[in-house]
Parts: structure tokens; C-alpha cells; sequence
């Protein structure tokens, strides 16, 4: 039986006789020679096919070889630096396995035609480069939370409540009922840390926001955390701790797909703790003062606030005590300052905007009906989550960070879109 490596392995190996299998990246063929610069999941590599080598047979059936055929090939590996990976392999038998038509993308195609395509798109070296990113974020929370003792627990997707807002609720029909297709896992989350203590979820979420901007997805992963006894400054703490971790963790899994992406690594490698620290009010009296933007006290920060402001930092910024009354009903207000919230969002740099939003969970039963009764909500929907507070309710808080925005933000990506394998949005449900 062959023994097959990856390209990886081989170029590491960088000489003897190799077997390979993958698909056709690039070809390009004279009347004796033959040029092949074969892909797998790991890189690339150069095949050279030599009429007098395999004879006129098998030279013709390598000439009509196309973009994306399938193919095995065993050879001899030889350095070679004009060669794409500075290595070739002279080829001394192949096997098609799957032959191909004429691929239909090529270079300059425009995002939509790409987006039209993204079952085949995502053969290109660059999404696969950001699907492993986008697999290190994950492991990285995962790894970040269950090291410190927490468990992983999946919610129902189908939630007969909201949870961020009743306008971006997605309805399903549900037997002879209704239900939304859940926008978060966290009021799940509070009721399981009475049994678990420290829990967290990576799960989709759906959100049903009329935006077409580059930055919203109508389906996304969130990846979220909820611990009983933290309170805000432990919260802080966790955020700044799991994102730190990720960037590490990214940085040495994924040097070469963020090099390929055009990110500077060292740049991001100069993001150490501590994170900024801000608040509201703070963030305000920079966008005056450094931006001459006069945002009135108790609006929410637009797009345009968050990029204008994050103009004076380098790293992610946590930013606290929002305005309460423009918060979600479980986030309590600031017993210090009541006009405020104990929240937390933070921003990337770069236009990047919003990758977490948490806050301590409100304990006041009272108080929560009312905000509900004003969002237009029943708040008797509720009564199993107020249960929790009823029945030995102890303090706690909790994050939800956007995957695919710390994706796109790694990998330096113009839209949000290139950060999932299939994105869903306003105007796209296909492929």
C-alpha cells in the first residue's frame, strides 16, 4: 500500500522519493515537459512531468490534465528554488483520480461571483488559509476556558424567547406554535451555572438585522462564557485573558496563513496585557477632545464613533458602564453610578468594531419586568429565567465573542462575509 504525506511533510523532508495526492493548483506544459503545481490542505508543492521519462501515452494524458483534477504522484523530491515552495518533485508515475472541467473561477473575479461560488471558492489558498484561522479561534477559547475548569454545554437552538431584541428575532414555525431560532445561549447558560458553575458554548447564533454592511452576518458563531460568583472586574479579567491567549495561539499556529492573508504578525505580536481599559463617559470625552465629534451622553456608539475612536489605540479596548437605558434587560445598573450599566463591549482596532459584548447579570427580578414591559415584551415569558433568581440566585456574569469577527479581524479581511466557510446575510442564502 502507498504511503502518502502531505506537501507539508515532504518539504520538511526535502529529498528522496515521495507520495503525494491532492489537486491541481496551477498547469502549464511545453511539448516535453509537463508543469503541475499540486495543492493539499497543507501547502503546495512543484511536479514535473517529463515526456521521456513516462513515455507519449502517459504524457498525453497528463497534458490534458485541468485546474482542480485529482491526482496521486510519486516521485523523487529535489530542492528547487525557483520553484513556487522551493522544492520539486521530478515525477516518476501518477494516477488521475478525479478528472475536471474547466474551472469556472479564475483570477479577477468579482466577490459576489466568488460568493456565487463559495462551494468552490473555498479551495482557494486563501479561504483555506482563513479556515485555519478560524480553527485555532476555537480551539483557542475552548482551550482558554476548559484549562481553567469550565464545561462546554450546547443550547437549544429553537428558544421560545428573545434574548437581544425582539427586531432581530427569527421566527419558526413550531408544530402548531411558534419559536425563534436562538440570538444567544446565555439566559441557558445562567440557568445551567447553578449546576456547573463555570460553563461555555460555542453554538450558532441568528440574528435577523436588516444591514448589508460589511461587517453583520444573519448567521454566526458566537463563543460564550457564564460563571457563577464572577462579578464585573473578574469578567474584565476573563475577556482580557481569552483574547490575549487567542492572539497568542494564532501567531504560533498560523504564522504562514496570516503572512499569506497580508497581516502584519509582528504588529499583532506587540498586542501583550494589560488591554485598555475605558468607559463610556471616557470614550466620549476622547471622540471631543481628540476627534471633535460631540456625541450626546446616552447614545449608543455607532460605527463611526467606534472607528473614530479606535483611532488611538493599537490593541482591542475594553470599554465599560455603558448607558443603562440603552442596555438589554439582564444588564444591571452600576449601584455607584445608576445611570450607567455594569457592561462591557470591546473593539477592535482597525475598523474592526465590536468582537465581545457581556456584563454582570442583573439579580433584580423587579426591575427586569419593568425594562421588558417597556420593550413591548411579557415579561410572564420569563418567569422561568426569573426562577433562577428566586432560588438561591447568586451573582454572575458572562461574554459572547463574535468568531467570525475576531476572524476577520486577524486575517485582515475587507468584509465579514470571507470568515465563514458559507455566509448568510440579508441578501445571501446561497450556496
Amino acid at each position: 500500500m502507498t504511503n502518502f504525506i502531505s506537501i507539508k511533510d515532504a518539504i520538511q523532508q526535502g529529498k528522496g522519493e515521495v507520495s503525494l495526492r491532492g489537486w491541481i493548483y496551477r498547469e502549464r506544459g511545453s511539448s516535453a515537459f509537463k508543469f503541475i503545481v499540486l495543492r493539499d490542505a497543507t501547502n503546495i508543492i512543484q511536479c514535473v512531468i517529463d515526456k521521456n521519462v513516462l513515455g507519449e501515452e502517459k504524457f498525453r494524458t497528463a497534458d490534458k490534465l485541468k485546474v482542480e483534477a485529482s491526482l496521486t504522484v510519486t516521485g523523487d523530491l529535489h530542492e528547487e528554488k525557483r520553484a513556487p515552495t522551493g522544492f520539486e518533485v521530478h515525477v516518476k508515475e501518477f494516477t488521475v483520480v478525479g478528472p475536471s472541467e474547466n474551472f469556472p473561477i479564475t483570477k479577477d473575479q468579482s466577490p459576489e461571483f466568488l460568493l456565487d461560488n463559495r462551494h468552490l471558492w473555498l479551495r482557494s489558498r486563501k479561504m483555506a488559509a482563513i479556515l485555519k484561522v478560524r480553527h485555532t479561534v476555537l480551539q483557542a477559547f475552548r482551550e482558554f476556558y476548559i484549562t481553567q475548569g469550565f464545561y462546554e454545554m450546547p443550547p437549544p437552538i429553537l428558544q421560545p424567547t428573545m434574548c437581544e431584541g425582539g427586531s432581530t428575532l427569527f421566527e419558526v414555525k413550531y408544530y402548531s406554535d411558534k419559536m425563534y431560532l436562538s440570538q444567544s445561549w446565555q439566559l441557558y447558560g445562567e440557568a445551567a451555572i447553578y449546576a456547573l458553575e463555570k460553563l461555555i458554548c460555542l453554538s450558532p447564533c441568528f440574528r435577523a438585522e436588516k444591514s448589508k454592511t460589511s461587517r453583520h452576518l444573519s448567521e454566526f458563531i458566537m463563543a460564550e462564557m457564564e460563571a457563577a460568583w464572577y462579578q464585573l472586574p473578574e469578567l474584565l479579567d476573563s475577556i482580557e485573558g481569552c483574547i490575549l491567549h487567542i492572539i497568542e495561539k494564532v501567531i504560533k499556529d498560523n504564522e504562514e496563513e496570516l503572512k499569506l492573508l497580508g497581516q502584519n504578525v509582528e504588529k499583532l505580536k506587540k498586542i501583550q496585557a494589560p488591554l485598555p481599559r475605558i468607559t463610556y463617559t471616557d470614550a466620549l470625552q476622547i471622540l471631543k477632545e481628540q476627534e471633535h465629534m460631540d456625541v450626546a451622553w446616552g447614545k449608543d456608539l455607532r460605527t463611526i464613533e467606534e472607528d473614530k475612536l479606535m483611532n488611538h489605540f493599537a490593541k482591542p479596548v475594553i470599554i465599560t458602564h455603558y448607558p443603562k437605558e440603552i442596555m438589554a434587560f439582564y444588564k444591571p445598573k452600576d449601584p455607584q453610578q445608576p445611570n450607567t450599566a455594569l457592561c462591557v463591549d470591546v473593539i477592535a482596532p482597525e475598523g474592526y468594531g465590536e468582537i465581545v459584548g457581556g456584563s454582570q447579570r442583573s439579580m433584580d427580578v423587579e426591575e427586569m419586568q419593568k425594562d421588558l414591559t417597556n420593550q413591548g415584551e411579557d415579561p410572564k415569558k420569563y418567569d422561568w429565567y426569573f426562577d433562577l433568581r428566586r432560588y438561591g440566585g447568586v451573582p454572575h456574569s458572562g461574554y459572547g465573542l463574535g468568531i467570525e469577527r475576531v476572524v476577520a479581524w486577524l486575517c485582515k479581511l475587507d468584509n465579514i462575509k470571507d470568515a465563514i466557510p458559507f455566509p448568510r446575510t440579508m441578501l445571501r442564502k446561497f450556496p
